[in-house]
């Protein structure tokens, strides 16, 4: 077997075929890997259908990875545990990559677990800082002991290294249209009779709206808003502004809001330009979804509340009036912000 050498990102498609903005922020990361390894090559595994990927190519391109690996069939479509995972782990097989890193989304936390146990190596899950050691070692660092520690885990002797990042902690590269990767198509065979599900249908049940992880203003809700009316006037404070609305884990729990709009360890990751909290007592888990916004503006009327610790400013008061009174002060002031 070949030595391993290369770091690759395992690409995620959205639901609208473009590459997901985690694969952007980890083809950067792996580029400053890759410096530290001698300039190691930056790889990047595509699996998608038989439709057009050569606009996926191009923004992989762009963002600066030196090779794609396509594996294309028409059963790699959508997203499916036992197809990917076998896609993956034959290539990575084929090419013998040092590292891989996969997003830590819905999906890629499925399927990252799936290759390391088959591939008999290690994975390092949720990570928010990559980097290399003074061995030559991934240095994988992740929360740990609820969010209280930061914990930076090596795989000293398994191949490939493996981690899971967490999307939006580490920043996108501009687009750089003058970088051209090489593009190879791997021959992977897929047996009919081994496939032990199909998808009939993909159905988004958040649909419409602006997406938190892509909101530079987000109005988030959590205990403090007592049921799913409460998230009315945060809506209207977001439509004031052109923002997202945002839950904390509890109200998703209790079906207040749908689990796409879940901020925090098991939910989402977002860095808006506001952060505006009501009515959320600030746990650990939480607060870990929330700590790369520009400003966090924390509503609360319990002045000892946890979020105030990290929070930019404070208002400390009944949420149910000081929301509508800051719905209607941006209102007059016209702000509005791009999602």
């Amino acid at each position: 077997m070949s030595e391993n050498k290369g770091i690759w990102v395992i690409a995620e498609r959205t639901p609208e075929n473009k590459v997901a903005g985690v694969t952007l922020e980890l083809i950067n990361s792996a580029k400053e890997l890759s410096q530290k390894l001698n300039g190691e090559e930056v790889g990047v595994l595509l699996l998608a259908g038989n439709n057009d990927i050569e606009p996926l190519v191009k923004e992989i391109s762009e963002a600066g990875a030196q090779k794609v690996y396509l594996v294309q069939d028409e059963s790699l479509e959508n997203y499916s545990t036992e197809l990917y995972s076998k896609a993956a782990c034959d290539a990575i097989t084929q090419k013998n990559p040092s590292i891989v890193l996969i997003g830590a989304t819905t999906s890629g936390r499925d399927l990252a677990p799936r290759i390391s146990a088959r591939l008999n190596t290690g994975l390092t899950a949720d990570c928010t800082k990559l980097d290399i050691n003074e061995q030559g070692l991934l240095a994988a660092t992740r929360p740990t002991f609820g969010g209280n520690l930061m914990a930076t885990i090596l795989c000293k002797t398994a191949r490939p290294q493996m981690a899971t990042v967490r999307p939006k902690v580490l920043p996108k590269a501009d687009p750089d249209p003058t970088n051209i990767a090489d593009l190879e198509r791997l021959n992977i065979e897929f047996d009919p009779s081994e496939i032990k599900v199909k998808i009939l249908e993909c159905i988004n049940s958040c649909k419409g709206g602006c997406k938190i992880e892509d909101a530079e203003f987000i109005v988030a809700g959590g205990r403090g808003i007592k049921n799913a009316e409460g998230f009315k006037i945060l809506e209207e404070l977001a439509d004031a502004v052109g923002g997202a609305v945002a839950a904390s884990r509890a109200c998703v729990d209790a079906g207040w809001r749908e689990h796409c709009d879940q901020v925090g360890q098991t939910g989402k990751t977002v860095c808006p330009k506001v952060y505006i909290a009501c009515g959320i007592s600030g746990a650990i888990q939480h607060v870990a979804g929330i700590s790369s916004s520009d400003i966090i503006i924390a509503v609360n009327k319990d002045p000892e509340a946890p979020i105030f610790q990290i929070a930019t400013y404070g208002i400390v008061g009944d949420l149910f009036e000081v929301v509508p009174a800051l719905t209607e002060a941006l209102k007059n002031s016209r702000l509005t912000c791009s999602c």
